[in-house]
């Protein structure tokens, strides 16, 4: 009986979670760092999405990921991968770049 109320509760969470974000909300980006240089630098990618940012310091220093137009900041360790949502965006363009290296580590998203 316990095993069956576990099993059911399970059921009911996981379908609550499902109901609050559903599959396919958000869409990969993926961004390199590599030489202190975002690759891509820019990307274009779908107004009205959420976006989840997939950045991989190649590196073997830190860099610190900032945007203010997407209100957005976070460390990337050396040899790291991190994620970053953000959106869901309106049209324009959305200025990236590296805290630690900001003369070389820039980009945009060019959200259409």
């Amino acid at each position: 009986m316990r095993a069956l109320a576990l099993m059911v509760l399970s059921a009911a969470l996981t379908g609550a979670m499902s109901a609050c974000a559903p599959a396919g909300e958000e869409q990969d980006v993926r961004l390199v760092i590599e030489n202190h240089r975002f690759e891509p630098a820019e990307v274009t990618v779908p107004e009205g999405k959420r976006i989840r940012l997939v950045i991989e310091n190649r590196d073997d220093s830190p860099e610190e990921f900032e945007s203010h137009t997407l209100n957005a900041e976070k460390v990337v360790g050396p040899k790291a991968t991190i994620t970053v949502s953000v959106g869901p965006l309106e049209a324009g363009s959305y200025e990236f770049f590296g805290e630690f290296n900001p003369q070389t580590a820039t980009g945009k998203l060019i959200a259409q």
